[in-house]
Order: structure tokens, then sequence, then C-alpha cells
């Protein structure tokens, strides 16, 4: 028996929505983060022929991953990474944030591309959730330079990951973490089994505002710390080694954004 053409298109749907379509990283000083970032994920850059011109970054295999937009001065806001979530109803997705406690900051539809929402969760974090014209075809990216891997710092990543389960249908993936002072790590993803992030309580007194954070990955991770420190940035937390055997590297570029990188466990 062959499936309906209804049930086709949702499992076509089922295969992207949830994932991690695009990244963004808006800054006070466009050029200068674009050479910090090449010069440390080894991104290379290609450039979207909009008004004014968008340039956008590419992973290791050459294909672009996300792009860069200079903040608008004054935008009270400190320069940061916005993750974009694939949907297949960004309609519904705003209506549903809204009934949550959430807020719609943003709502664009751009030809071609999409239409997108930016939006701010019941804790605070800012994200964006875009219905892409072309569904991805690759919802799961590896290779160095792709990201692969989001980490939500909040106030209350249980009440946290309520919101987010019932805006992209995302599961919990595995057994949380027990990060001892630290709290609970816990993992999601798009099916049990897969991660595709964690999510963790910000201990009281601890200066970290409820924020998204992408993981680069890279192969060489001793080496790119080098260039973090040699180009102007400035290393927060690691490296060290996480559960699994992975290792990771948190660190605030020149102009004040936060990201992080990782490199799988040998044989991984």
């Amino acid at each position: 028996m062959s499936a309906s053409p209804e049930s086709a298109a949702g499992d076509a749907a089922s295969a992207w929505v949830g994932c991690l379509s695009w990244f963004d990283l808006n800054t006070t000083d466009l050029e200068a983060a674009r050479a910090f970032y090449e010069a440390v994920c080894g991104w290379g850059m290609e450039l979207w022929p909009a008004e004014p011109p968008y340039p956008m970054f590419t992973s290791a295999d050459g294909k672009a991953r996300g792009g860069y937009r200079e903040l608008p001065p004054g935008v009270e806001a400190p320069p940061h990474w916005l993750t974009y979530i694939a949907t297949d109803d960004v309609q519904q997705v705003m209506a549903r944030c809204a009934e949550l406690g959430g807020a719609v900051m943003m709502d664009i539809a751009v030809p071609t591309v999409g239409h997108f929402a930016v939006m701010r969760d019941p804790q605070g974090a800012v994200f964006a959730a875009i219905q892409p014209d072309t569904p991805p075809v690759e919802p799961e990216p590896e290779g160095e330079g792709t990201i692969g891997w989001i980490e939500l710092s909040t106030s209350d990543h249980r009440a946290a990951w309520g919101f987010y389960q019932a805006l992209f249908g995302w599961v919990a993936s595995g057994p949380p973490s027990d990060m001892g002072p630290m709290g609970e790590y816990f993992l999601f993803g798009r099916r049990e089994g897969k991660s595709l992030g964690g999510m963790w309580t910000i201990p009281e007194g601890m200066p970290i505002p409820p924020s998204w954070l992408p993981y680069v990955e890279s192969f060489d991770l001793d080496a790119a710390v080098g260039r973090i420190t040699e180009h102007g940035g400035v290393v927060v937390n690691g490296p060290m080694e996480v559960p699994g055997g992975d290792r990771i590297v948190q660190f605030r570029d020149p102009q004040g954004g936060m990201c992080a990188l990782h490199q799988p466990a040998p044989g991984a």
C-alpha cells in the first residue's frame, strides 16, 4: 500500500523540522568579526547580492551555514549569535510562542529564502524560527566548520524545555548529565538517541543572561584555541573534556560575542 500524498509530505517535513537551519552573528564590527572567525574556524566567505550585501560564512565543504550582520547604531543589544530553527509552519510557532509566555520580536518574509520570526522565550533567551522556501537537504550537517550543537543557558531549563518541545517537537535524546554543583545538563534532539544540544539552569549569582550558544566543529581544538587568543579573542571556559570523550572550549570574540568550539572524540 502506498502512502497518501498528505502522509508523504508529512514524512518529508519530519526529516528537517526542528533542525538547525542557519546562524547569524550580529556584531558591532562586521569586517573585524568576519576576519576573526575565518582565522579561528577556517570559514570561507560568500556574498549574498542583497542591499546592503550580506556576507555569509562557509564551512570546509564550501556550503553557506550562516551570515554576519552589523548591529544598527542605537540598538541596545551586545554582539550575539542568533540561531534559526526550521519549521514547516512559522505562523503556528509564533502563535504557540505567545500562548506559552514568549514574545514575537520580528516577523519577516524574504523572497526565495522563506518566512522567519525572531522571538524571545519566557526566560529571556532570543532565537528565530524559519519556514524555508526550499527545505534543507542536509538537516544534520557534519564536518569542519559546521555548527551541529547548540546550548541553552537559562533561568529554568525544565520550563524552557517544555516551551521548545511545544514549538519544535524536540524530544529528550538521552539521560541528563550530572554536573555536580552546576546542576543537570539536559539533552534534546529531533529524535531519541541523537542529540542536537543541551540545556542547563544558570546557578544563582552567576552573571550569565539566558541565551543560546552555538558550537562550531573543529578537528584540532588546541590549534584553534591558539588562534582565538592570537586574534584578540578571550577563552572563557576550557579547553576541557566532556562526557563521551569530546572536547570543547567556550570563548568571547573581540567584539564580545560568545561562541564555542567542539572537537569529536577520537573515532567518533
